[in-house]
């Protein structure tokens, strides 16, 4: 790609390649990966920054060198005490600093189990050299790199020497005249947004580089004062409010601290960036000031933004209870006082109750019907943050995507990756158009719905079910499952790998009208099995229609199934809706205090048999 000439470096003297890669292999080979995991094996499963991070699976920790701690050590309880020290107290309120009391006051907002299609990005400096994967801070100082993000350290050191100079030259910082958002319109992002038919949008707020998007008194590395030059979260915020939409703000910040592998002779030990980069000072005393503002930062964002949700990538560490609580507590109380619902969304058991569960990529999300709520943060493209040349998925992954999740009680997190200047990719457009076009036409199926007894039916399921027995006898952790799913048949989430059949149907309920959608064009006609004249169903079909397509269909039902006549017209791409009215639907029991937690390890398998109950509508 090219730079602005004031970011294209001049010529000067450098390190040899040869030099810079004995550096980046010296360095992994003497100073062993550090592991982000504090939390005693008991309490979870051990996580590595790679299993945790929203990026990609099987990385190793990153790198220490020289000037840096080798080992990350366990936070001590005071120094967590120190950390929260003049850090203000939750509002007055039914939410105390503990997992039980979240527990008991707490309620998964309506607006996320009615609103199922989210969108979050990745946008910050890294968008800038555009190269590898927003983990570039890391690479480029000679970082373990992740499989399939530029060919391992060597190669990302040489190709930064190679655009931009050496990296003890020209420092991660020196990318933030080139992040500008000069082109950006929050305005035209949510209006994109909304015709793509989401119902909730997180605006980035911190990634793993330690840069705020926000105008923040605590953090002065911030896109006010350095960068854009302006709020990017306010301003993202206000346009989101404007149209509508509920609003959240993604942290990734808690892995910061160990996140950038030392380089002496770089600018990480400049005086004016060494607090940036956080690697010349890892001591006990930065660690607690670390500790203290990232609670702070939250507490900043809460106040100034008044966000729906809070979306957090760290891991599972009971020793950051009382620094979690102390969010979680403050948030759910101001909340109250704003008589407004809110959720706080993270991975694994970051928070023991009260959060939303989010699994990293598709992959990972549950193949079958589960009592919690949850979304996938799923990337538009291979990569979460910008990279050039990377092209998206198309758009019949995502659509059918969020079929598959809701069908189960899951959402979908759709991740998009804009450009340093503000703009999104023509390509990535078209894919999210694409989404709010099949959306328009089969949008009741979708928002505001509840799961059925079961999710749905065909070889797919079926394929899904056979996966699980397989997992469940692997030691699956359920809930709080961190590891990708599938078979050689079925993928996470249960999408086939080998394209759907017109047998393969996904249910949604909206009171007793119940929704079939047949996932690939059957033809003259569906079969649904489940609704066959033997099976546990009370009432009788009525009606059937097909969504976007005028009239009644004529059906017959036999000990086959309901057999629905299809016209000669498709009336969207995809997947097809069919509404069936008449029946007396048992519904999915919902969870006590919604998915509050404390979590169980595995969750019952609900395709099969009904449960008794149902969810409120």
């Amino acid at each position: 790609m090219s730079l602005p000439a004031h970011l294209v470096p001049r010529p000067r003297s450098a390190p040899s390649l040869l030099q810079l890669a004995a550096f980046v292999i010296g360095t992994t080979a003497l100073f062993p990966v550090a592991s982000f995991t504090q939390e005693a094996p008991a309490v979870a499963q051990t996580v590595t920054p790679a299993a945790s991070h929203v990026e990609e699976p099987g990385v190793a920790g990153p790198a220490t060198a020289p000037g840096a701690n080798a080992q990350p050590r366990r936070d001590t309880p005071e120094m967590i005490a120190a950390a929260l020290k003049d850090i203000p107290a939750p509002p007055p309120g039914p939410f105390g600093e503990t997992w039980e009391s979240i527990k008991r006051s707490y309620k998964d907002p309506e607006w996320f189990r009615d609103g199922k299609f989210g969108i979050m990005m990745h946008w910050g400096i890294y968008s800038v050299p555009a190269h590898g994967s927003e983990w570039y801070v890391r690479y480029m100082y000679g970082g373990n790199v992740l499989q399939g993000d530029g060919g391992g350290n060597a190669a990302i050191v040489k190709w930064h020497t190679e655009h931009f100079g050496p990296p003890t030259k020209f420092g991660y910082k020196d990318f933030l005249p080139g992040y500008t958002a000069a082109k950006w319109d929050p305005d035209a992002w949510a209006a994109l947004f909304k015709k793509a038919g989401a119902r909730y949008v997180l605006a980035p707020g911190e990634h793993h580089d330690g840069f705020s998007n926000w105008d923040s008194a605590i953090n002065p590395y911030n896109a006010k004062n350095y960068g854009p030059r302006r709020d990017l979260v306010g301003d993202l915020i206000k346009a989101l409010e404007k149209a509508g939409l509920k609003t959240g703000i993604s942290d990734h910040s808690s892995f910061h601290f160990f996140f950038i592998p030392a380089l002496p002779g770089s600018d990480q030990y400049d005086p004016q960036w060494a607090s940036f980069y956080n690697v010349a000072d890892r001591s006990d005393t930065a660690r607690v000031k670390f500790m203290h503002d990232w609670v702070a930062k939250r507490i900043e964002t809460i106040e100034k933004y008044h966000p729906d949700m809070l979306w957090f990538d760290m891991n599972t560490d009971p020793g950051w209870d009382p620094l979690k609580l102390r969010v979680a507590a403050y948030y759910f109380n101001r909340a109250r006082q704003w008589n407004k619902e809110v959720g706080i969304s993270a991975k694994t058991a970051a928070w023991v109750s009260g959060q939303i569960m989010d699994y990293e990529r598709e992959g990972r999300a549950p193949m079958e019907l589960t009592e919690w709520v949850w979304q996938p943060d799923d990337p538009i493209t291979n990569k979460f943050g910008y990279v050039e040349g990377q092209k998206p998925y198309p758009a019949d992954q995502f659509v059918w995507k969020l079929i598959e999740n809701v069908s189960k009680n899951g959402n979908l997190l759709l991740n998009i990756s804009p450009r340093a200047d503000g703009t999104i990719p023509q390509e990535q457009q078209d894919v999210l158009l694409a989404i709010g076009r099949w959306l328009e036409v089969n949008e009741e199926a979708i928002y505001g719905t509840r799961p059925w007894i079961k999710y749905g039916e065909g070889p797919a399921a079926d394929a899904a079910a056979d996966a699980m027995v397989t997992a469940r006898a692997a030691g699956f952790a359920g809930r709080l499952n961190g590891k990708n799913q599938g078979s050689p048949l079925v993928a996470g989430g249960g999408l086939p790998r080998t394209g759907y059949k017109p047998q393969d149907i996904r249910f949604t309920t909206r009171g007793d009208t119940l929704y079939a959608t047949v996932m690939s064009w059957p033809g003259e006609e569906a079969v649904i099995a489940s609704l066959a004249s033997g099976q546990p169903v009370q009432g009788r079909v009525e009606k059937v229609e097909l969504l976007g397509h005028p009239g009644a269909l004529g059906f017959t039902q036999d000990a086959a199934g309901l057999h629905v006549k299809f016209p000669a017209e498709k009336p969207c791409d995809f997947a097809y809706v069919l509404k069936i009215a008449g029946l007396k639907l048992a519904l999915l029991a919902p969870a006590s205090a919604a998915t509050s937690g404390p979590v169980p390890a595995t969750g019952p398998a609900l395709d099969t048999a009904p449960i008794p109950g149902a969810i409120p509508q």
